[in-house]
């Protein structure tokens, strides 16, 4: 996947809020205006080499499938693109709210999937008379970022533990049934090999 850095969230998040196109103005009314001219325009051509955005005839852009594949895409399941984000920098809900284009109400459960999974990390923060939960993800949940990338995604945070479970299960089921046979030889052998496997398994 493709890896973006701050600066591209920001520009391609103008793309998004515009039905995925921006143009100059929208950039000089953002907070990139700050960033100056030459950071700007290197940054569009990084993107633009990097197939995440385009021309259009009219001089202003627009971002590519690809670029919306990366947090946009309503196929990648939400704590997935959650991730991602947080790879990028910390938010509150609020924040991952608005940079996903999905109301916060949808996100909560997902991210308190991914808190109580020990995937991100909970921080507050005092921001004048209030208190704001920060969110940042922890090297867990970079490595489960690089484990997606490896092997494709689960739609649900721990749907991948399934198949050991089930493995477990099917282990337990063999043990019973040779234990409860009398005439089974090698019992005790045989029942010793199914533990060391489930052992090697929980590794």
């Amino acid at each position: 996947m493709t890896k973006l850095g701050l600066i591209d969230l920001q520009i391609l998040h103008l793309g998004i809020k515009g039905n995925g196109n921006f143009n100059e103005k929208d950039i000089e009314n953002s907070e990139l205006k700050r960033l100056g001219v030459g950071r700007i325009l290197d940054a569009l051509a990084s993107l633009k080499d990097r197939k995440l955005i385009n021309l259009n005839s009219d001089g202003s852009f627009f971002i590519t499938d690809l670029a919306k594949h990366t947090l946009w895409d309503e196929q990648i399941p939400t704590w997935v693109r959650i991730l991602r984000l947080l790879e990028i920098k910390s938010c509150s809900s609020e924040t991952i709210s608005d940079f996903l284009k999905k109301p916060e109400t949808k996100l909560i459960d997902e991210i308190e999937k991914l808190r109580k999974n020990q995937l991100i990390l909970m921080s507050p923060l005092r921001q004048e008379s209030k208190i704001i939960k920060m969110y940042e993800i922890l090297p867990e949940g970079i490595e489960k970022i690089k484990k997606i990338e490896e092997t494709g995604f689960q739609n649900d945070i721990t749907e991948e533990k399934k198949p050991k479970i089930e493995v477990f299960e099917i282990i337990d089921q063999i043990r019973k049934e040779i234990s409860e046979e009398p005439e089974f030889n090698n019992k005790k052998s045989i029942i010793l090999k199914l533990d060391q496997i489930k052992e090697k398994l929980k590794i």
